[in-house]
């Protein structure tokens, strides 16, 4: 098993920074332990054998649902229409934002 180098404070220190973010100061300990934790499972991880292992794009075998291509609701472009600041020829008339 491959060995892991525990994160210090100036470890962490470094990585907020990095990540823009603010911890607080007593915070510290927990994020270097669960960093720490986190990192020795990517090197247990990385000792997996995974030469005869099928690559998968996702941990499920699953087929989408699929649905007939069939209109399943009217046409309501007059209804809507009505309530449009400007309409003409069947079109939304919108203010020109580019010159």
């Amino acid at each position: 098993m491959g060995v892991c180098m525990a994160l210090d404070k100036k470890d962490i220190e470094k990585i907020a920074w990095l990540a823009r973010l603010a911890i607080n100061p007593g915070d510290v300990p927990g994020y270097a332990r669960d960093l720490s934790s986190i990192l020795g499972l990517v090197e247990q991880m990385k000792e997996v054998d995974t030469v005869n292992i099928e690559l998968l794009a996702h941990p499920l075998d699953l087929n989408a649902r699929t649905r007939e291509d069939v209109v399943t609701e009217t046409n309501q472009r007059e209804n809507f229409q009505q309530h449009a600041p400007a309409v003409a020829n069947g079109h939304y008339l919108v203010p020109k934002v580019i010159e």
